[in-house]
């Protein structure tokens, strides 16, 4: 048998960030400005002409790098859906994936629009006073509101969330978090991404061990919640997840350079 090989983007719907959550490099620089859905499109048009240098081609893609894609909800849908077009990249919808950190009413025109392209979550902690420690976004859109926009979905559209979280050592990561969150995920359709987190200049925590990992990953599992330690990646070159942000190039401050 003959399997695909991934070549999978991770696309920027916004330079920098609105939502301020602490551990992450573009949340820690602020928002500059929405993009237009054509600039989201030269993204996957950019990479795509290099892999077909190479004989290979996109084969998904993740709108996870700079920015909250439904805080720029109208450009990011009208860039997946020209590259989702047979006259476009023609990309099957579920090849897309798209991550919030939880806004809920455009949770809910998502669902409405009953697209099969693929939703992710970031969660990172199971109860409101650590969430909203973490993600400011917590305040105006508490768990409740935002679990039952999340199980709300499930049911409109029978289609599987995932849950992402970013493991940080003595913070998010114990054994009784672990319990907590499959309680709070008790009996939705859902699968947990969990990885370690990756080191950003203003914040001090620190990914956890591999060790922590694997507890809190089996603490799900037995409680029926499916979850996956993904391999931390780019982080060499300030490019890992959570570590996008602009630099100013020293020996030109005019111009910033996108990492």
């Amino acid at each position: 048998m003959k399997y695909e090989k991934r070549r999978t983007l991770c696309i920027s719907t916004q330079s920098g960030c609105a939502m301020g959550c602490v551990f992450c490099a573009t949340g820690q620089m602020g928002f500059k400005r929405n993009l237009t859905s054509g600039e989201i499109v030269e993204q996957v048009i950019y990479y795509a002409n290099l892999l077909r240098r190479e004989g290979e081609s996109v084969t998904n893609i993740v709108l996870m790098g700079m920015g909250e894609p439904f805080h720029n909800y109208d450009a990011t849908m009208a860039a997946i859906d020209r590259l989702n077009h047979p006259l476009g990249m023609n990309l099957g919808a579920r090849r897309f994936t798209i991550s919030t950190v939880g806004l809920v009413p455009m949770i809910r025109r998502f669902a409405a629009e009953q697209r099969q392209i693929n939703l992710a979550i970031s969660l990172h902690a199971a109860d409101d006073e650590l969430r909203t420690s973490m993600l400011p976004v917590n305040k105006k859109y508490p768990l409740s509101e935002l679990m039952a926009a999340c199980r709300d979905y499930v049911a409109q559209t029978h289609r599987r969330l995932t849950f992402e979280w970013a493991l940080i050592q003595n913070v998010n990561d114990s054994v009784e978090t672990a319990r907590k969150l499959a309680r709070l995920l008790e009996g939705l359709l859902c699968h947990v991404n969990v990885i370690p987190l990756n080191p950003t200049q203003k914040y001090a925590g620190k990914g956890s061990t591999r060790e922590r990992a694997l507890a809190f990953k089996a603490e799900l599992e037995r409680h029926g919640v499916p979850c996956t330690i993904r391999i931390r990646r780019g982080i060499d070159i300030q490019a890992g997840c959570g570590q996008l942000a602009i630099q100013q190039a020293q020996n030109s401050p005019s111009n910033p350079l996108m990492i």
